[in-house]
C-alpha cells in the first residue's frame, strides 16, 4: 500500500498537464517521466510532532497521484538526500562522529550538490574510500561495506523501495579505479531512486517523521532554498533556476534537492504558496532533451500547484 492516498482527480489533473506538455513540442515525454506529487489539508512542516507516535503519523495518509512512480531511474544529484538522512541516522545511532568537517560536507553537499563533498560522507558512513582497483576477494569485502546504506534503507521496510540502490558516490568525470569495478561491466551497479520512495524521504524530512525532531529541522535548514532573485542571480547553480522552485511566486517557501547532469534533469520539492495548498513534488525527467529543457519543471510546478 502506497504511504499516500491515491486521488483520482489529482491523477486526471497530473495526465491532462503531461499531455499537454508533450504536445508543446516535447515528443515522448509521456516516457522520460517519473513524478509523485502529494498534496496536503495543512503545513507538513514538523506534523509529525502532533502524531501521538510514529505509527499515528504514517496511518494519515495524504492525497496524491504519479506518473511512472515506482519506475527507478538515475538520480543524479538527488541520491544526496539519501546520504544526508543516512548522516543523520548513523549519527543518532552514535555510529560515526560528529564534528564540524562533518557537518560543512553536508551542508556543501545539500546547498552547493558538491561531489567531493558526497564522497567524503558516503566514505564516512561506509568505512570504505576510493582508489586504485581491487583483487577480486578485496573488491568483495569493500563492495560489502559500501552497501551499508542499502541495508538500512531494506530494514524500513518501505515497498518503494524494491529496485533501488544508493551506494555510489557522484561525480564530474566519473568513477576510475575501484569505483569503477564497484559500478560493474555495464554500469548495472549505477545508482537508482523511484520518485516515490524520494518521496517518502522527502515526506518524513518535512514532517519530522522518521529521525529525531532536532536531526529533521538540520536537515530541513539545509534543504531550504531561497527565491529572492538577487541570491539567485549571484549564485548561477542555486538548484532553483530551471528545477522545481522557478515555478513559484515571490513569497513561497521551498525545501528541495535537485540533480542534473548530462541525461537528466530532476528535482525534489516541499512547496508552501500563499492561497494554495501545500504540495511535495518528485519529478525525475530522463534524456539529453530534458536534461537541457529549463522551462519543464518550473511549468509542471507552476500547473500543479494551480491544480
Amino acid at each position: 500500500m502506497a504511504f499516500y492516498c491515491p486521488d483520482g482527480a489529482m491523477a486526471q489533473r497530473l495526465q491532462s498537464v503531461v499531455a499537454q506538455l508533450q504536445a508543446d513540442g516535447r515528443p515522448e515525454l509521456e516516457q522520460q517521466l517519473s513524478i509523485t506529487w502529494l498534496r496536503y489539508d495543512h503545513s507538513l512542516l514538523n506534523s509529525a510532532a502532533q502524531a501521538s507516535d510514529t505509527a499515528a503519523f504514517w496511518a494519515q495518509r495524504p492525497a496524491g497521484a504519479s506518473w511512472n512512480g515506482e519506475r527507478p531511474l538515475y538520480p543524479a544529484s538527488v541520491v544526496k538526500l539519501v546520504y544526508l538522512v543516512a548522516a543523520e541516522a548513523w549519527l543518532q545511532r552514535q555510529l560515526i562522529d560528529d564534528g564540524p568537517e562533518l557537518r560543512r560536507a553536508l551542508a556543501d553537499m545539500i546547498r552547493d550538490s558538491s561531489n567531493d563533498a558526497t564522497g567524503l560522507v558516503l566514505d564516512l558512513l561506509t568505512g570504505t574510500t576510493s582508489g586504485p582497483e581491487l583483487a577480486p576477494d578485496a573488491l568483495a569485502a569493500w563492495g560489502q561495506r559500501r552497501q551499508l546504506v542499502n541495508r538500512w534503507l531494506a530494514e524500513l521496510g518501505w515497498p518503494e523501495w524494491q529496485g533501488c540502490n544508493a551506494c555510489q558516490k557522484t561525480w564530474g568525470d566519473g568513477p576510475y579505479g575501484r569505483e569503477r569495478q564497484f559500478y560493474g561491466a555495464n554500469l548495472e551497479n549505477r545508482n537508482r531512486l523511484s520518485s516515490a520512495v524520494t518521496a517518502r524521504l522527502l515526506h518524513a524530512v518535512i514532517a519530522g517523521g522518521l529521525l529525531s525532531p532536532q536531526a529533521c529541522r538540520r536537515m530541513q535548514e539545509l534543504l531550504a532554498r531561497s527565491l529572492d532573485p538577487a541570491e539567485r542571480a549571484a549564485d548561477p547553480e542555486n538548484q532553483v533556476d530551471g528545477f522545481l522552485g522557478e515555478g513559484l511566486a515571490p513569497g513561497a517557501r521551498l525545501w528541495s534537492k535537485a540533480g542534473w547532469m548530462s541525461q537528466a534533469r530532476h528535482d525534489a520539492a516541499y512547496v508552501e504558496a500563499e492561497g494554495q495548498a501545500p504540495m511535495l513534488l518528485v519529478v525525475f525527467s530522463e534524456g539529453a532533451e530534458r536534461a537541457a529543457d529549463t522551462a519543464l519543471l518550473p511549468e509542471l510546478c507552476r500547473q500543479l500547484l494551480q491544480g
